[in-house]
């Protein structure tokens, strides 16, 4: 059986359609993180107040980290932590994070949920599993095949030697100009 261009674009297209929707919605979520975060949402939250540590290098001090995360039993459940600029972020399993200000001592224990679908999707955009970047990498590729073929279904004067090159080169040099802008 010989595949046309048309049958080739058509038939990728439909079976990556799910992909290409979950990473056109996830891209444009992950483009606007710094607005909105929607992978997870905060169900439940608790101001705390720490006592100081002795040294301000005792914030960024695992041990003490343990003690204090026993008086809500999360010590057994501690995954890791980051000191920045005056503040204190503990990840803890289970999507619970403290944030703590080094200052004063004072934060808030935040229990998250994983927002259902969108934030699936970001997962899915995100993953750094072995199989699933090479099931990306398969659909990279696949897009570029339906780029290819979908260039070269139209013919004419609306096809890529008369018309499709034109948009086809703005399209190229438009993200090369903020690529450059950004560096």
């Amino acid at each position: 059986m010989k595949w046309t261009s048309r049958q080739i674009h058509r038939d990728f297209s439909f079976f990556y359609l799910g992909l290409i929707i979950a990473f056109s919605f996830s891209g444009i979520i992950l483009n606007h993180r710094k607005d909105w975060y929607p992978m997870d949402y905060t169900y439940e939250q608790k101001s705390v107040e720490l006592a100081k540590p002795k040294t301000a290098e005792g914030w960024d001090n695992k041990g003490f980290i343990l003690g204090f995360s026993k008086q809500w039993d999360l010590a057994g459940k501690y995954d890791g932590h980051r000191l920045r600029k005056g503040e204190l972020r503990v990840y803890y399993k289970s999507n619970i994070v403290l944030d703590v200000d080094t200052k004063t001592g004072k934060g808030e224990l935040e229990y998250k949920r994983k927002v259902p679908f969108v934030g699936h999707t970001m997962l899915l955009h995100k993953s750094t599993s072995d199989y699933w970047i090479w099931y990306s990498d398969i659909f990279g590729v696949a897009m570029l095949v339906i780029a290819i073929t979908g260039m070269m279904i139209p013919a004419g004067k609306n096809g890529f030697g008369r018309r499709g090159w034109k948009l086809a080169l703005a399209g190229i040099v438009f993200p090369l100009v903020f690529l450059f802008l950004l560096v």
